[in-house]
């Protein structure tokens, strides 16, 4: 039986195009929100979620940090997808043609010169790929779409110009995430440790907290803030850091962690993917 990931969005949209990257095998599950993907996995009806966790240009997924904590399932690889935006039209129009293009709201100010060279009007749709849908159903010939190559593919429509991003370096980090968790491999580009914690309340508690990884020479690539159940009072921290929980500097470091924290969960052990520059 063919495995499934599940991602958000429709048919071609970027996430879909992670899935076809990360696991060109697997059949990818089209799924409305997030808590969607992440229920199609908990339920069986796909073995893997596919969730954006943050773009380059644009910082963190609204609302993913206080899902993935809550999600029951575990991160078992990352992947990163460089945003590559085509411009695409019914078969048989013309770049001239184009008056307007539809497109998810951040794809528009990243295409910006290249619309404004082509005189084109940008419109913002809820997302490119259902946009490209609703092209191909209405056949319209002075309308366009910015979205992935995938989703011409996926809808029939016609690629008129490639790479029209004003910036060629805009990338987005993918979580793949699993109902069990996988800590026996080891990357041949390193680990990744992934977890979330919440500190006690006692002065210099974060400073104290995050000693243990300077001193026993642990790379933090990152630590974000943001908070629970909407409170002011208490604040999870989300943090990925290099290395594996059995390697001895990395042990050492989250069990000085521990003693600063009420609350420390690992979300995943999983291979470095090499960085897309």
């Amino acid at each position: 039986m063919t495995q499934r990931i599940a991602f958000q969005g429709e048919p071609g949209a970027y996430s879909h195009e992670a899935c076809h990257q990360a696991r060109p095998d697997m059949e990818a599950l089209p799924c409305r929100t997030f808590e969607d993907v992440i229920g199609a996995v908990r339920s069986g009806e796909a073995d893997l979620a596919m969730l954006p966790i943050e773009n380059s240009t644009y910082g963190r997924v609204a609302d993913i940090h206080r899902l993935l904590p809550e999600s029951g399932l575990h991160i078992v690889d990352e992947t990163f997808v460089r945003v590559r935006i085509a411009l695409m039209a019914n078969p048989g129009v013309t770049l001239e043609q184009v008056k307007t293009v539809s497109a998810h709201l951040v794809l528009l100010p990243q295409s910006a010169n290249f619309l404004k060279l082509h005189g084109i009007r940008g419109e913002a749709y809820a997302d490119s790929a259902g946009a490209a849908a609703v092209l191909a159903e209405t056949g319209a010939t002075d309308r366009g779409v910015l979205a992935s190559e995938l989703a011409a593919e996926i809808y029939g429509l016609n690629v008129l110009a490639r790479d029209v991003e004003d910036h060629g370096h805009n990338t987005t980090r993918f979580l793949v995430m699993s109902r069990e968790p996988n800590h026996a491999r080891r990357g041949d580009t390193g680990m990744m440790t992934t977890f979330v914690f919440r500190v006690r309340n006692i002065p210099a508690a974060l400073y104290k907290a995050m000693g243990g990884f300077a001193t026993n020479g642990v790379n933090m690539t990152k630590l974000e803030s943001y908070m629970v159940g909407g409170s002011f009072t208490a604040t999870q921290f989300y943090a990925d850091i290099e290395g594996h929980p059995d390697d001895p500097n990395v042990k050492l470091a989250l069990e000085e962690l521990e003693y600063f924290t009420t609350h420390l969960k690992i979300l995943g052990v999983y291979p470095a993917e090499k960085r897309h520059h």
